[in-house]
């Protein structure tokens, strides 16, 4: 197999069904772009989106060794650009906790109340 997974290949259109689209490479290899692999977001018909011919660039994302069928994606190559992106930092949020931080009750409140909530689960069962 000359492809491995996460190689970036560009190729042509050459079918294009409900499910998904074929693309043919320069050596005559051809994979398929499921739907849900095309774009972030919801693709409803990829009529609209491609045209049969067109130059596609692409991702290998799976080879099945046994049937030669290789699974490619333009979703994930569009995302490829964010990963090296450093993440903005915001220092002006206020970190929220689930819980008010100046009160330290501890497990106090657990431990006042825990034999009430083991009568009542077993006056349950």
């Amino acid at each position: 197999m000359a492809y491995q997974i996460g190689d970036v290949v560009t190729g042509v259109v050459s079918g294009i069904q409900k499910y998904g689209a074929f693309v043919r490479f320069a050596d005559g290899q051809q994979g398929l772009v499921h739907i849900s692999e095309f774009k972030s977001g919801v693709v409803k018909n990829l009529y609209d989106e491609l045209t049969v011919g067109q130059s596609l660039q692409v991702i290998v994302l799976d080879i099945d060794l046994y049937t030669g069928k290789i699974s490619l994606s333009v979703r994930q190559l569009a995302m490829m650009p964010l990963k090296d992106e450093p993440l903005l930092k915001n220092n002006h949020q206020k970190k929220r906790f689930w819980t008010n931080y100046h009160l330290d009750y501890g497990f106090v409140p657990i431990a006042r109340n825990w034999d009430g909530w083991v009568a009542e689960a077993l006056d349950r069962i």
